[in-house]
């Protein structure tokens, strides 16, 4: 226990230095030698104002931060199509571009439309298009689905352009006072927008699966206590005031409950919260600490780290819910860690057939992000920082962000599943932590 304790009390120290109130800052470190090579010519642009955004920017952006392809600068361009038939396939050949992407943005009184076209330059034809509508506000989002688009219908995968992200800033003002904040951003790190604030500690930020509501640990009134959020109205709920730990809290994938951890029985235990009749069930039980709980994609069981083993690992419950709303352990937990000696805050892929974690080798000093196979059991680091904390999945799987620590200043990281593209996200406040990846924004 005491050093589970110890542990996570180094990595939680350290999550608050000074703060980051303005967008994340994404800058590549480390990229793929044979990404391909694709041209996103300036889109075309029909309405009575000045255009508020750059769609075919931000498509360029989103395509070249993938770390799949690399994108063309505009100032190479031989020419700016803006339909098919001023494209010149022979022109982009020579230039060495795979892929051509070209569209154009009209305005009927309040709706704005993005149309787009995929052109394979090799090959010498169209091979996708496609447009979406909304308000100028949405315009940041169509593009998101713009690049969406392009990438699976080049790579045949979800992309993750569209997404957002939640981490916590904290702006240290002095030794007495620490101002702290949660926000969301999309995954660019464009657009931050506030979801609270408070002169205590924000911790464990969680997203619900339709990317509606937030819940999160605020330690306003003196103590730890849960709390959901809707992010369209700001209103707010508080789910847990026990007495000890209230933290970790995790929704299940179809949204109707949430797993969470509490010491209302004494030692730290996963509790199951069933939204709709309001009834906490204790499905771990350990004279131990069982604590960080995330879901396995069908709901039907929940991986979690604990110390019963002698030190920190993760483990895997299987649960079944009953009419009445109560949740009931099946069986005992299955461990599924054991190389190092520490190995915690585990999240499950989409697909589950992998977890990223924390991990620290046996004799090794720094914590670093890390992918077992829950099929093979094998062990593959993704990073090589001091200190690295918090890892959250992009929804498609391709992608992993976490948090970096150690140096001036924390900030996030994003790295590939493969580990051949790294990225930092720092802030030009100071300290950000706790990242969490949702779900894709809505257009309706």
């Amino acid at each position: 226990m005491r050093e589970l304790l110890k542990s996570c009390l180094v990595i939680y120290s350290l999550l608050f230095g000074m703060l980051a109130h303005g967008e994340l800052l994404i800058e590549v470190t480390s990229g793929n030698d044979q990404a391909v090579s694709i041209a996103v010519s300036p889109f075309s642009w029909q309405g009575d104002q000045i255009l508020p955004e750059d769609p075919a920017g931000i498509v360029d952006n989103d395509l070249n931060l993938s770390g799949v392809f690399k994108a063309m600068p505009r100032t190479s361009m031989l020419s700016f199509p803006v339909n098919e038939a001023e494209v010149y396939y022979r022109d982009w050949k020579v230039l060495g571009a795979n892929y051509l992407v070209t569209g154009q943005v009209s305005q009927t009184g309040s709706v704005f439309t993005l149309n787009y076209q995929l052109y394979d330059v090799i090959r010498g034809k169209r091979i996708d298009q496609g447009g979406f509508s909304g308000t100028v506000s949405q315009l940041r989002e169509m593009s998101h689905r713009v690049s969406d688009s392009v990438y699976e219908n080049i790579t045949g995968l979800t992309g993750d352009f569209s997404t957002r992200i939640l981490y916590v800033t904290a702006q240290r003002h002095s030794v007495e006072r620490t101002d702290y904040q949660l926000n969301y951003a999309d995954a660019d790190g464009k657009r931050t927008r506030k979801v609270f604030s408070s002169r205590e500690p924000i911790l464990s930020p969680s997203w619900s699966p339709d990317g509606t509501r937030v819940t999160y640990v605020s330690f306003e009134q003196g103590r730890p206590a849960i709390y959901m959020q809707e992010l369209a109205t700001g209103k707010r709920k508080k789910l847990t005031n026990f007495k000890g730990l209230n933290n970790s809290p995790v929704w299940a994938p179809d949204g109707k409950s949430i797993a969470m951890v509490l010491s209302k029985g004494g030692n730290p235990d996963v509790y199951i919260l069933d939204l709709a009749t309001n009834k906490f069930s204790n499905v771990t039980s350990h004279y131990g600490i069982d604590t960080e709980p995330d879901w396995m994609p069908d709901g039907k069981s929940f991986i979690f780290t604990s110390n019963r083993g002698g030190g920190p690992q993760v483990y895997q419950q299987a649960v079944s819910r009953r009419s009445n709303g109560k949740f009931v352990a099946e069986g005992k937990p299955k461990r599924l860690t054991f190389e190092g000696k520490f190995n915690a805050r585990a999240k499950v892929f989409p697909d589950g057939k992998s977890i990223a974690l924390v991990h620290k080798g046996q004799g090794a000093a720094a914590f670093n992000i890390a992918i077992l196979d829950l099929d093979t059991g094998r062990l593959r680091p993704l990073t090589s920082s001091k200190l690295e904390d918090s890892p959250s999945i992009a929804p498609g799987g391709r992608r992993l962000i976490y948090s970096v620590q150690g140096g001036e200043h924390g900030e996030l990281g994003i790295v590939s599943a493969d580990g051949r593209v790294k990225q930092r996200l720092p802030s030009a406040y100071g300290d950000v932590r706790e990242p969490a990846w949702g779900p894709a924004t809505s257009l309706k």
